[in-house]
C-alpha cells in the first residue's frame, strides 16, 4: 500500500472480542515502518451513537484501553463512527455519546465519522475536534470541517478490499515512533470572515475537478484555520 503511493491507513480500535478487525500493536509498528500514518476509529455497530451518552460512556472507556494497550500517543485523535444516515432527531444523541466520549479519554481528542450533515451540525456544535466525512449520504457535498474525506469504497488495493480516503490537514493521526503532540494557536485573523471563506473554498473544491484546484483550495482552508485559531477541525 505504501508503495502505491498511500500515506495512511484508517484502523480500528475496538475490544478484543472483535479481534479480526482489531489493530494490533504489531500491525502499527509495521505501519509506521512502511512510512504511513495511521487514524484511529472506534466503532462496535452502525448506529452505537444513537444511544447517546451512555454509549458514549462505554465506548469511551473501551477506546481508551486499546488505545493505551497499542501506545496511541496521547494529542492525537480517535475518531467514533456515525455510521448510518443519521437525521436531526439523532443530533442530541449524537452529541451526547461524543461528549460522554470524550470525558474518557483523557489527553486524547475525539473525531466523528459520519455524513455531510453529521460532520457540519457536530462542527457547528463543537461536540468534537476532528471530523472525517464519507460520501455515503452527503449528496455530493463536503463540509469545509472535513480533515478526511472518504470518498470511494470496496476497492482493491494490494490484494485487500479497501476505501479510499483523502487527507486535509490536521487528522490527528499518529505512528509509532510519535511523541505527544502539541499544536500552536494564531488568532491573528478575524475568525467569522475566515470561517465564511473557508465555507466557499469548501465548495470551489466539490465544484472543480481539478485536483491542483482541489490542493490549493484545502491548503488555503487550513492557512486561514490556522491563522484565526479555528482548529483544523
Amino acid at each position: 500500500m505504501a508503495a502505491a503511493g498511500m500515506r495512511f491507513v484508517c484502523r480500528y480500535l475496538v475490544p478484543v472480542s472483535m479481534a479480526w478487525k482489531r489493530l494490533t500493536r504489531a500491525e502499527a509498528e509495521a505501519i509506521t515502518a512502511a512510512g504511513m500514518k495511521i487514524v484511529s476509529v472506534f466503532q462496535r455497530g452502525a448506529n452505537d451513537a444513537a444511544g447517546g451518552a451512555p454509549n458514549g460512556t462505554r465506548d469511551g472507556k473501551a477506546a481508551y484501553q486499546e488505545a493505551k494497550a497499542i501506545g496511541q500517543p496521547a494529542g492525537t485523535a480517535i475518531y467514533f463512527a456515525v455510521d448510518f444516515d443519521a437525521q436531526p432527531k439523532d443530533y442530541d444523541a449524537i452529541e451526547a455519546y461524543l461528549r460522554a466520549a470524550a470525558k474518557e479519554l483523557p489527553g486524547y481528542n475525539v473525531g466523528v465519522y459520519g455524513s455531510y450533515a453529521v460532520v457540519e451540525e457536530m462542527a457547528r456544535r463543537g461536540a468534537c475536534a476532528h471530523f472525517w466525512q464519507t460520501y455515503a449520504w452527503s449528496k455530493g457535498r463536503l463540509s469545509a470541517a472535513t480533515n478526511i474525506y472518504q470518498y470511494k469504497n470496496g476497492q482493491t488495493l494490494a490484494g485487500h478490499t479497501v476505501d479510499f480516503n483523502e487527507s486535509f490537514g490536521d487528522e490527528g493521526w499518529w505512528d509509532t515512533s510519535m511523541k505527544n503532540v502539541d499544536k500552536p494557536v494564531n488568532n491573528s485573523v478575524d475568525k467569522e470572515a475566515a470561517e465564511k471563506v473557508i465555507s466557499v473554498l469548501g465548495s470551489l473544491w466539490m465544484a472543480s475537478a481539478d485536483k491542483k484546484v482541489q490542493d490549493a483550495a484545502h491548503y488555503a482552508a487550513n492557512a486561514l484555520r490556522d491563522a484565526a485559531g479555528i482548529p483544523r477541525p
